[in-house]
């Protein structure tokens, strides 16, 4: 009988067992994983402040975990209609190849006392004494951090995802010399939109490339995801590229019934505004950690504690993402991050941590909006 069983040693998984041996150092937690480490994941392998912070928090050498890369100081954004804005970041980004990310943070949970071991999870029961793994593990709680494929997402109560909320993606490893080292660059098309297509420098002189949009009728081509990559940046030269589903977050996402709690990808944790899945992985993490350590009821505890974390922040990006699948109100505020640096850094928190609208920002979008509209005039 093992206190906790986390399927899937990525970000979420490695967060929520750090997390629970900080709560309880005498907790035998291990780590289930379907493959060895170090392994690459499709990713932007984008790491915001907001996750470092979490990470923070539970002990991480951070300077260790983000070695071998440089800091992202400004971002650089094109809209659907081809307004630029760009500013330096309120604190630095990096972009931390997946394959040292999670090798690094998976290492320090076993250094804090998890066990990992190589197995791809098949089948998952509730039982009276806690939940039964593949018919011979025995956890008093199971957290799911297997990703949007998740084997405990579908063996548990939680709902299906809404239709509209899913988004996929191509990403390679391109020579980053036509961007500028300290930069990342978001380039949005009106075509197929909500698309974007991004170039992330990690500052070992590649760079992270790819191209994402939402997923509308049947799934896309990899040939029609590689070509929307080239047309945005056509000074691109990518390796093989890799494609990935993202499930993008609601306003109240379904993370746990009984003794099986979701996390990450595997909650549909990913912000819809941007795609950005770490910082919610990691926030995650550590909170269904925490509970499924000290919690009677970690289900409910980790439930009530997300929705003191994220919940106007979710219900916000979801209301946005609705009002932003008119392209117009992207270029608008792309207006108002250009003009003014406060409303950049609120749409930064927006996009990457769990940032909320302020009263500001209404009338700088309505100001924004006009000037924009006399332009078009």
């Amino acid at each position: 009988m093992w206190d906790l069983i986390i399927v899937g040693a990525g970000p979420a998984g490695s967060t929520a067992a750090l997390s629970a041996l900080r709560s309880d150092p005498r907790a035998s937690v291990l780590l289930l994983d379907a493959a060895a480490f170090p392994r690459d994941k499709v990713c932007g392998d984008g790491v915001a402040p907001h996750a470092l912070d979490v990470l923070r928090e539970l002990g991480i050498d951070l300077e260790l975990l983000v070695a071998g890369t440089r800091p992202i100081t400004r971002l650089r954004m094109r809209s659907p209609g081809g307004v630029v804005a760009s500013r330096a970041f309120a604190r630095p980004a990096h972009v931390v190849p997946r394959e040292l990310f999670d090798d690094r943070l998976v290492r320090a949970a076993v250094a804090a006392g998890a066990v990992l071991q190589r197995r791809r999870v098949r089948t998952i029961q509730q039982t009276p004494r806690g939940v039964l793994v593949d018919g011979d593990l025995q956890g008093r709680t199971v957290i799911g951090a297997d990703g949007c494929e998740s084997v405990v997402r579908r063996e548990s109560a939680a709902r299906a995802a809404p239709p509209g909320t899913l988004a996929i993606a191509v990403r390679g490893y391109a020579p980053a010399h036509p961007w500028p080292a300290n930069e990342q660059l978001l380039a949005m098309t009106r075509i197929r939109w909500p698309a974007y297509a991004w170039a992330f420098p990690i500052g070992n002189g590649m760079a992270n490339v790819g191209y994402g949009e939402l997923l509308q009728g049947p799934p896309p081509t990899r040939e029609h995801l590689a070509r929307r990559l080239h047309e945005l940046l056509p000074r691109a030269e990518p390796g093989p590229l890799r494609g990935h589903r993202l499930p993008l977050s609601t306003g109240r996402p379904d993370v746990g019934h009984g003794r099986l709690l979701l996390v990450g990808d595997a909650a549909s944790l990913i912000n819809p505004l941007t795609g950005e899945g770490i910082y919610y992985a990691v926030l995650s993490g550590a909170l269904a950690g925490r509970a499924a350590a000290l919690a009677p009821d970690p289900a409910c505890s980790y439930r009530h504690w997300l929705r003191n974390a994220l919940g106007s922040h979710l219900r916000q990006t979801d209301l946005i993402a609705r009002l932003g699948r008119w392209p117009i109100l992207l270029d608008i505020g792309a207006v108002a991050a250009r003009e003014r640096q406060p409303i950049f850094d609120k749409l930064i928190d927006l996009g990457l941590g769990d940032g909320k609208i302020g009263p500001a920002i209404v009338p700088a979008f309505l100001k924004s909006g006009l000037r924009l509209t006399t332009t078009l005039r």
